[in-house]
């Protein structure tokens, strides 16, 4: 599953960015582990957003400085699926980042799908340090204040999408124990 989004993600952080590709790989982990949630199919875009979400990170791809944009453009650009560009502009609850940039209307390009595999995504990512470690969605919350500060735009943006972000950690992990998978974070 996704073994392409992995070559090409690697590709792009493993050497400029080893601390974000250990992000990348255990968001992708959580990722799989509950692909159990949907069909094939869906599963599979879940794994490649996941593995593909901080690509816009890449210096070759940081065009903008934003980096769900800059994602999200370089995979249209490359051919790839319209969902799959979505979920990486999407991810995390990037619109409210995109406001304080005042780059609503570049990030308007792609709908935000607000699906189950979409909360699913963001649960992945807001549940893996930033070395790729599990942990909860007010842990990592709490660890991205600190990490930029508290007068940084992305420290602002954490704070606004706080709500959503744990609204989406939330009915993840209530459809997982529907699912009876027993996924609990930290």
């Amino acid at each position: 599953m996704a073994v392409w989004a992995f070559k090409l993600a690697e590709r792009l952080l493993k050497a400029p960015l080893p601390r974000r590709w250990a992000h990348v790989r255990g968001v992708a982990e959580r990722a799989r582990s509950v692909s159990a949630l949907f069909p094939y199919g869906e599963a599979s875009i879940l794994v490649e957003a996941a593995v593909l979400h901080d690509i816009g990170y890449a210096p070759d791809l940081a065009l903008t400085g934003f980096h769900p944009l800059d994602g999200a453009r370089y995979l249209r650009d490359s051919g790839h699926p319209e969902r799959l560009c979505a979920l990486v502009a999407h991810h995390s609850c990037s619109y409210r980042e995109a406001r304080l940039r005042v780059m609503t209307d570049e990030l308007s390009e792609w709908e935000d799908e607000k699906s189950p595999l979409r909360d699913a995504l963001w649960w992945a990512d807001m549940t893996t340090t930033p070395d790729g470690e599990s942990t909860n969605v007010h842990d990592r919350i709490a660890e991205i204040e600190e990490r930029y500060g508290p007068d940084d735009l992305v420290t602002t943006f954490i704070r606004q999408a706080t709500h959503d972000l744990v609204g989406a950690v939330e009915r993840t992990e209530e459809r997982l124990r529907a699912a009876r998978l027993g996924h609990v974070t930290k």
